[in-house]
């Protein structure tokens, strides 16, 4: 007889376990069923070490800056690819094992495997999965193991979640090898750093890898199709952050594309088409090919079963419901913003609207920050300028830099600014963008604000500490308002 859950969740990755673990402590019998590692592809190949690889490269810029501190330091630096690599791939070991800690203590059993749905829920009768022979080699995770580790074969259960996350999009011809041609897992731990790098796409992966590999000496080129790097960001902060990153040697192809690419031996030439009509050939040791993802639909049953799916994502209300019983989806695979903290959060709402919990929230998409760690940092939350005008709103902007701010001065990081969008009639917080030192982290505050709705009065009311560079969040309120202090 097959073995019964009240919830099976399909992949692993930060809504998958967060699912788990959600619906473990509101007393269900849960399993997940995993392919390859614990903790998906944020923790194994993305959000996590890449922001390892990133630390390195910010240890090594202010180490090469050192005299701006007044400080001396004898010899030469220079990174250690192998060291560099190794220690962001024990990050991702840790962040691994420990999730597999949290299902043991969970009590979460662990289907090693490849799930297929064969039948939906109906009625009184469960959902039926078939868990086969895993077609690539599974990463084991280095911590512990619940104890009720489980393989191939049928399950049943109540509720089934698809959490199988996305992989990278390859564009027909200019598909990615292994060796000259990069997606994010290749960039993530290379044998040698390459003498240069070409990075298609200019999102949150191509440009903080852009700003990874130039910290580390290589000569970088980005060429990006829209007319603004950092596309999903204020056009007013792309644009700040681009003449950083001029300054840092990073050259930026706007309006372009990549048309054609040719492998030589140890390096590739690209085909650079511009909107102008023009075209230029850039020859570079080793290129990353960063325009975006595709979910990972493919070979679980969906088509059988007839979930709806839109443009290569499965279609889910605010709640993660699909348009068949029983049968949820959440993360990546469900559409965007990817991002890890939007798969979390949707888990938790899924979980809980299962649960039948009162008063559960459907996910507002509209207050997940956005955070791309390059240098300088890039955060936003809720809408853009432009978006802003585009809805026909009234609004107030303001603006502060960090060249104003004494802690930015202080630290030496006084190239920043922030912005925020006020709704002109009501007061109302409807969005903030910020570029510069630890906005990653400031961001937040801006986050709580608005899902507790607050108006600009509350937040010229907020006693920020000082000195700090959260300062300037203030500041840009009160310019907003006519009122700046300090600028």
């Amino acid at each position: 007889m097959a073995q019964s859950y009240d919830l099976i969740v399909i992949g692993a990755g930060p809504g998958g376990y967060i699912a788990a673990i959600r619906a473990s402590q509101l007393g269900m019998k849960v399993a997940v069923v995993e392919r390859e590692h614990l903790a998906g592809i944020c923790s194994n190949w993305g959000c996590i070490p890449t922001k390892a690889l990133l630390r390195t490269a910010d240890v090594l810029h202010t180490a090469q800056h050192a005299k701006d501190y007044g400080l001396t330091l004898e010899g030469t630096i220079t990174p250690d690819v192998k060291a560099v690599v190794a220690r962001s791939r024990g990050i991702a070991n840790r962040m691994n094992s420990g999730v597999g800690f949290l299902f043991k203590k969970n009590k979460i059993d662990i289907i090693w495997g490849e799930a297929k749905v064969t039948k939906p829920a109906s009625g009184s009768q469960m959902a039926e999965i078939v868990v086969g022979k895993i077609t690539k080699e599974i990463v084991q995770p280095q911590g512990p193991v619940p104890k009720n580790t489980l393989g191939e074969g049928t399950y049943n259960a109540k509720h089934v979640i698809v959490a199988t996350g996305a992989r990278p999009r390859a564009l027909p011809g200019i598909e990615p090898d292994g060796k000259l041609i990069w997606t994010y897992f290749e960039a993530m731990k290379p044998e040698e750093l390459p003498k240069s790098l070409l990075v298609m796409g200019s999102g949150a992966i191509g440009i903080e890898f852009a700003s990874f590999y130039r910290t580390m000496g290589v000569d970088v080129t980005v060429v990006e199709i829209m007319s603004q790097v950092m596309p999903v960001e204020d056009a007013e902060i792309s644009a700040f952050a681009k003449k950083q990153f001029d300054k840092q040697g990073i050259k930026i192809h706007l309006e372009a594309k990549v048309a054609k690419v040719e492998k030589g031996a140890n390096s590739i030439t690209a085909t650079i088409e511009k909107k102008d009509g023009t075209s230029e050939k850039i020859t570079a040791d080793r290129m990353i090919s960063a325009v975006g993802v595709q979910a990972n639909i493919e070979n679980i049953g969906l088509e059988a079963v007839g979930v709806k799916t839109d443009r290569g994502f499965i279609v889910i209300d605010g709640y993660g419901k699909t348009n068949v019983e029983g049968i949820y989806a959440i993360g990546d695979v469900a559409g965007g913003p990817l991002l890890a903290h939007k798969a979390e959060h949707e888990a938790v709402v899924c979980i809980e609207k299962i649960a039948g919990l009162p008063n559960v929230h459907a996910m507002d998409k509209s207050k997940i920050p956005g955070c791309t760690y390059c240098n300088p940092q890039v955060a936003s939350v809720g809408l853009t300028e432009a978006k802003a005008k585009e809805q026909g709103r009234e609004i107030r902007v303001g603006r502060f830099s960090f060249a104003a701010n004494g802690k930015a001065v202080a630290l030496g990081e006084d190239q920043g600014m922030v912005k925020t969008i006020f709704d002109k009639k009501t007061g109302e917080l409807i969005g903030a963008h910020m570029v510069g030192a630890e906005v990653t982290e400031l961001i937040q505050g801006f986050v709580v604000a608005m899902n507790l709705e607050t108006t600009e009065e509350d937040l010229m009311h907020t006693i920020f500490p000082h000195p700090t560079i959260s300062e300037s969040m203030k500041e840009s309120v009160l310019d907003a308002y006519g009122r700046v202090l300090n600028a």
